[in-house]
C-alpha cells in the first residue's frame, strides 16, 4: 500500500477490526500516508443521518466510539484524522489505485448498502471524480487534536 484514505460518517467495521490499527502503524512506519475522515458527531448532518436510519443518536454514538478506538493512532506520524460536516453521498475507501465505494441508500445503514469495487484505468474519469470529492471534503474538514 502506497497510500490510503477514507471518508465515512462512522466506518465501524474498520475501527473494530483489531488488525486494522496494527496495519496502519506498520504502513505508516514504512512511509505510507493514511488520511481518515470521520463525521463530526455534533454536526446536523450526523443528526439527520440518525433520523433517516431511524436510530436517533445512534450514528453520533457510533462516531464517538470509533473516535475512541482510533485514539492510539492519533500520535502516529503519517496517520491523519479529520472530522467533516459534509452531506455524505458515498463512503469512500482508497488503497493505492483501488477504491471501495459504499453507496448510500436513504434510510439504510451503510453495512446494508451496496459496495462498488473500482480500479483506476487510463482514460476513465470515475476514480478521478471520487478522488476530487475526497480532496474537497479533506480541505474543508477539521483536524483532530493530537495529544501532546
Amino acid at each position: 500500500m502506497r497510500g490510503g484514505r477514507g471518508v465515512v460518517h462512522v466506518g465501524v467495521f474498520l475501527a473494530e477490526n483489531p488488525q486494522w490499527p496494527q496495519l496502519l502503524r506498520l504502513k505508516a512506519a514504512s512511509g505510507v500516508r493514511a488520511r481518515i475522515l470521520l463525521g463530526d458527531p455534533e454536526s446536523p448532518e450526523i443528526q439527520r443521518r440518525g433520523q433517516e436510519e431511524e436510530i436517533g443518536e445512534g450514528v453520533a454514538y457510533k462516531v464517538r466510539e470509533v473516535m475512541k478506538l482510533y485514539r492510539p493512532l492519533y500520535s502516529v506520524p503519517g496517520v491523519e484524522f479529520r472530522m467533516h460536516r459534509s452531506t455524505l453521498h458515498n463512503s469512500l475507501y482508497r488503497s493505492d489505485d483501488e477504491w471501495l465505494v459504499n453507496t448510500q441508500v436513504y434510510g439504510v445503514s451503510a453495512p446494508m448498502a451496496p459496495v462498488l469495487h473500482l480500479r483506476r484505468v487510463a482514460g476513465a474519469e470515475l476514480v478521478s471524480t471520487y478522488q476530487q470529492s475526497f480532496e474537497k471534503v479533506w480541505e474543508e474538514a477539521v483536524p483532530f487534536e493530537r495529544p501532546s
